[in-house]
């Protein structure tokens, strides 16, 4: 896995022993998405301009809830939505903030197996007295999240 950031967007990088195909499906399949990001997406669907809401499942987090806004659906190369970063306290009104882009790409690699990368962006957007730790969140998110697909897909 390789990792960089700056101050307005998180990027991580991972090689997985997986076709294309099967890495693609893990993403865009919002039920077996769900089932290594650890939210309940029974029943959605990634479609452009879609909503995609449901609980997360993670032991702790369970009333929170998942909600993203769907940019675009590249088959087997790119997909990509809209959220907002570590919106946890179910006290806030979110929808007053503009949201970060979160973009995963695809690429074969040599060895038959898929070059993951995922890339969050608009963080210097994020209100100020959240952005710190929204970005510090997620920074540590993504490197968990990389890990987890990688794990669910066998590669």
């Amino acid at each position: 896995m390789t990792a960089s950031t700056n101050t307005d967007s998180i990027e991580r990088s991972i090689a997985i022993k997986a076709p294309r195909a099967r890495v693609w499906r893990a993403l865009v399949n919002a039920e077996e998405f769900g089932s290594w990001f650890g939210v309940n997406l029974k029943g959605q669907s990634f479609a452009p301009d879609g909503l995609v809401r449901g609980h997360i499942t993670h032991p702790g987090y369970e009333h929170l809830q998942f909600e993203v806004r769907v940019d675009r659906v590249e088959p087997e190369h790119l997909l990509s939505f809209y959220w907002h970063p570590y919106a946890i306290d179910p006290e806030v009104d979110y929808t007053q903030e503009e949201p970060t882009l979160v973009t995963f790409t695809l690429q074969d690699t040599p060895d038959k197996g898929t070059l993951l990368k995922v890339v969050e962006s608009g963080f210097d957007r994020v209100p100020p007295h959240r952005r710190l730790e929204a970005f510090r969140m997620n920074s540590q998110g993504w490197d968990a999240q990389v890990g987890n697909i990688a794990r669910h897909v066998g590669g």
